[in-house]
């Protein structure tokens, strides 16, 4: 099975996923360098995920996409925030263009947004998700505290959660806390149930 991971991140969603041939796309090359020593087997490509899933949609049996959450998440309305700035329609874009041209299975993933979805989804714990197929409930338990984990005993604790450990720290723009792109995966356990579901009516 041909599959494309966009927004691949550290591939917490694909750690599981048995007998697959991925590509992974994601456009920082310090978190595609880890992605690449995690999966070594995975074709990874730094570069515009959204652009990629235009130019190569075809290519794959099952897509899954993270486009990124900041501009959608609860905490960009925090009152701690002061920068004001639309959400991200990727998004809605890809949803869209997945459900009228692509003719496999796909999965587009985000997080509770601080506004009423655009498009109704499917809710699994602090995830939202559409997709072209049903799958079961499911949900793996977060550490306590986790939107808190933010110094470097909140990063071991959850590489220790996920399965999934590097040395590097790696910090999204002027954001200093090595946790971040942890907590922006996806559990392993969550992305092998819907990868699993997916492939028995696939």
């Amino acid at each position: 099975m041909r599959v494309l991971n966009l927004y691949a991140g550290l591939g917490g969603n694909r750690k599981l996923w048995d007998g697959a041939q991925v590509t992974a796309v994601e456009n920082d090359e310090r978190i595609a360098k880890v992605y690449k020593r995690l999966n070594p087997n995975d074709i990874v490509v730094v570069g515009d995920a959204h652009q990629y899933l235009l130019d190569h949609a075809d290519e794959f049996d099952f897509i899954w996409s993270s486009p990124p959450c900041q501009t959608h998440s609860k905490m960009n309305k925090a009152t701690r925030h002061k920068t004001r700035r639309y959400p991200d329609m990727t998004l809605y874009q890809e949803i869209i263009f997945l459900k009228h041209f692509f003719k496999g299975k796909w999965v587009v993933e985000n997080v509770n947004p601080y506004y009423e979805p655009l498009i109704d989804p499917k809710r699994l714990g602090r995830h939202m998700f559409w997709s072209n197929f049903e799958f079961s409930e499911f949900d793996v338990p977060r550490p306590s505290n986790f939107i808190n984990l933010a110094n470097m005993a909140g990063k071991q604790a959850l590489m220790d959660w996920l399965g999934i450990h590097y040395e590097e720290n790696i910090y999204y723009g002027s954001n200093h806390c090595p946790a971040q792109i942890l907590r922006n995966c996806v559990h392993p356990l969550l992305g092998e149930h819907i990868f699993n579901e997916m492939r028995l009516i696939a």
